[in-house]
């Protein structure tokens, strides 16, 4: 199999609290397309903000784990 891989992540807010706001958002899209230049992750979309989730729509060559995705996006943006 060759090309990327799509992705569909979630990442709620501990403790499910309502945390997200607009400048937040502001700043976590922003930091994805940092993610995304530094990174051979490709940001398709952020496909729901919710007050306590966030929905992250990606791609990445399969020799990047999902859970690598993962780390990747939570140690930046924490």
């Amino acid at each position: 199999m060759h090309g990327k891989y799509n992705y569909h992540i979630v990442f709620p807010v501990k403790y499910r609290k309502t945390l997200l706001d607009e400048e937040v958002k502001k700043n976590i899209i922003e930091t994805a397309t940092g993610i995304e230049e530094r990174h051979a992750i490709e940001m398709e979309a952020i496909i729901g903000c919710d007050k306590d989730q966030i929905h992250l729509l990606c791609s990445a060559h399969p020799k990047i784990a999902p859970g690598a995705i993962v780390r990747i996006f939570k140690s930046i943006t924490a």
